[in-house]
């Protein structure tokens, strides 16, 4: 409840019933109950006049509109920054979103001008998205995660690059190395990248981690197609890992006792080595001696393989407590962008796409930090961007 209502509504209770005798005091004590809810919609329209004076001379003198009213008639920030964050943030197709913006708020725009607000949106955000990128490869920890998108009929990349407190969105049409070295952030990176694997990731020189979630679906699925033993047991002991990890960092520690961590380390390699034994590598059969390139090797093979030759990154997390079990963060951030895809269908246009990548870095960055979107748009619209960087601590 509110401690001071805008409208009051008085409902006396009186007469007083007959059973109370004469002769007492009757204090009459309130009880209050509130309603919350929209006011009354409709549009404000903002005149803006400039005083126009003529010389002796015959020169004439006027004055100067603010520099964001250029037009006769024109939508105001407050709309556009409607538009942008119904579409961008909440996912509307743009028709969709200029019928809500008529229903809501009595306010008819078109289609064009909700695209047309969408670009400059992303025109006025590009420098903060620019600052988060550079943001990003000075933090100590950060989440990697790419994901298919469609621009038209072509496959397109969406990639990500997160925090607790930052996000940022690159669109590319590669998923590769290409496309991580464009965007800027994992070239000269010190800190530590996480991420689920995706071999590109391992040419950069910095520390690796890996998602252990993945892991444990992966082993899931071991255990149920080929009842191994030691599926099982590794699912128990990184799941036994991570509860101890929660109670250390709960008690303010940076790490694991290094003597538990010899522990977990020591355990892992005895569970890789019996399923290497029982899941050797596959030689090429002797009748196929002609063919050329690598062996496909079978689903089980390839996890026991990286089990044990990025057992550094696997368990980074009991030496390292900045480091997640999982890359959980990631997967959090890009699945709202998937939904957008899944509505829509696809991008129409290449521009489309880096102009939501653009919008969404900001919009998402802002969110974590619990600060006001529509606001920040409105101003964006005005021409003061609010930085989407956190305040020092």
């Amino acid at each position: 409840m509110v401690a001071e209502a805008e409208i009051y509504g008085a409902h006396p209770t009186w007469p007083v019933p007959r059973i109370i005798r004469v002769g007492f005091c009757i204090s009459v004590l309130p009880e209050g109950r509130q309603v919350i809810d929209l006011p009354p919609t409709r549009f404000a329209v903002t005149e803006h006049r400039v005083q126009i004076a003529q010389c002796a001379c015959g020169k004439r003198h006027s004055g100067v509109f603010p520099g964001n009213v250029s037009q006769a008639v024109q939508y105001g920030p407050q709309i556009r920054a409607a538009a942008v964050y119904l579409t961008q943030y909440q996912q509307l197709p743009v028709a969709r979103t200029a019928q809500a913006l008529a229903d809501l708020f009595g306010v008819r725009v078109s289609t064009g001008t909700v695209q047309q607000s969408i670009d400059e949106a992303a025109g006025l955000l590009a420098p903060a998205v620019k600052q988060i990128s550079e943001a990003l490869r000075e933090q100590p920890v950060v989440h990697f995660d790419e994901s298919a998108m469609r621009v038209g009929r072509a496959p397109y990349w969406l990639h990500l690059a997160s925090t607790r407190t930052l996000s940022w969105y690159g669109a590319h049409h590669k998923r590769g190395g290409q496309a991580l070295d464009s965007f800027g952030i994992l070239p000269g990176f010190t800190g530590i990248a996480v991420h689920e694997g995706w071999r590109p990731y391992a040419a950069y020189a910095c520390d690796h981690a890996l998602c252990n979630a993945h892991h444990l679906r992966e082993l899931v699925f071991i255990v149920e197609s080929t009842q191994q033993a030691w599926a099982q047991q590794m699912i128990d002991l990184l799941c036994r890992a991570k509860r101890e990890v929660d109670l250390s960092v709960a008690g303010g520690n940076r790490a694991l006792d290094p003597s538990r961590q010899r522990y977990y380390r020591r355990r892992s390699r005895e569970l890789i080595a019996r399923a290497r034994k029982l899941n050797p590598t596959q030689a090429r059969a002797p009748t196929r001696v002609d063919l050329r390139g690598r062996i496909r090797q079978s689903f089980t093979y390839n996890l026991v393989r990286r089990l044990q030759t990025q057992a550094t990154e696997v368990w980074r997390f009991i030496a390292d407590h900045r480091v997640p079990f999982d890359n959980n963060q990631a997967e959090r951030d890009i699945r709202m962008p998937k939904l957008k895809q899944k509505i829509s269908g696809c991008f129409r246009a290449v521009s489309g796409m880096q102009a939501f990548c653009t919008i969404r870095s900001y919009l998402a960055s802002l969110r974590k930090q619990n600060r006001a979107l529509i606001d920040a748009l409105a101003l964006a619209f005005t021409g003061f961007v609010v930085s989407p960087l956190p305040a020092a601590e």
